[in-house]
């Protein structure tokens, strides 16, 4: 009676840790998907604060020149002159109002960037919880029938014990 048991025990939890392996795999694979997404989140923010350091001016900087750059000496004492010509020009004026304008637009720009962000963060953890409400369905499902496999098992030699 007791080989006949080992007969059927063994393979049955052979087959339960395969069933466990497997299931593991899964979550393994799953974990691989979140990971990589998030790299390629982390470039892509990489990638855009690198191009936003390039082509805009730094928050509270009065001056255009991009943060790449250093400015020369003649373009240093040629923004002096600018500034002591401003109020005597109207074309200064008008200077002075079109650099305002495109630091307003800069600034519009950074606030719808980080708008967009945020939408797409939003759009992302819809689609992380979809794609664990999916796996963890399924994931029951597995869990139920390998307790109910067990559970027939364990009815079995009981059955057969009596008998």
């Amino acid at each position: 009676m007791a080989r006949s048991s080992l007969r059927w025990i063994i393979p049955t939890f052979l087959a339960l840790q395969l069933g466990l392996l497997w299931i593991q795999g899964a979550q393994v694979h799953r974990q691989n998907q979140v990971l990589q997404a998030l790299r390629e989140d982390v470039q892509a923010l990489a990638e855009s604060i690198a191009a936003g350091q390039s082509s805009f001016p730094q928050e509270g900087e009065g001056s255009t020149v991009p943060l790449g750059r250093r400015p020369q000496a003649g373009t240093l004492q040629k923004v002096a002159v600018l500034g002591l010509e401003e109020d005597q020009d109207p074309v200064a004026k008008e200077l002075k109002a079109g650099r305002e304008s495109a630091q307003k637009a800069v600034q519009e720009a950074r606030e719808v960037k980080s708008k967009l962000s945020i939408e797409e963060n939003v759009r992302k953890a819809e689609e992380t919880k979809k794609l664990q409400s999916a796996t963890t369905a399924w994931q029951g499902w597995i869990w139920g029938a390998m307790a109910l496999v067990a559970l027939a098992l364990g009815a079995r030699a009981v059955i057969r014990r009596r008998a």
